[in-house]
């Protein structure tokens, strides 16, 4: 069973989607014996393709998105601690020595 069939959504699959509800106008009876399996089927094949193109596009941009606030978490870290974050190793060496006291 195919997705509700918005239009806006799936714009490159609407002349499928136009071909299978014009098949569905037609006689119940060739309906029913199926004059309408390759319109219905490659109206799938095509809104599979589209979603999947989609999710792979979300996928993309999230991984990106993570990237880039990666990116910035470090620099920020940098900033409060320097390079490779040695005021934070001195801060924690010398809390170490304080609790050994």
């Amino acid at each position: 069973m195919h997705p509700q069939l918005d239009k806006n959504r799936f714009d490159t699959c609407e002349k499928l989607m136009d071909a299978l509800e014009e098949c569905h106008r037609q006689e119940f009876l060739k309906q029913a014996l199926g004059v309408c399996n390759f319109e219905k089927d490659e109206l799938s094949k095509c809104l599979h393709h589209t979603r999947t193109n989609d999710a792979n596009a979300r996928i993309r941009a999230s991984r990106e998105k993570q990237k880039r606030l990666e990116q910035k978490r470090k620099q920020n870290e940098e900033e409060l601690y320097g390079k490779n974050g040695y005021l934070k190793k001195v801060i924690e060496m010398d809390l170490k020595a304080k609790s050994e006291k």
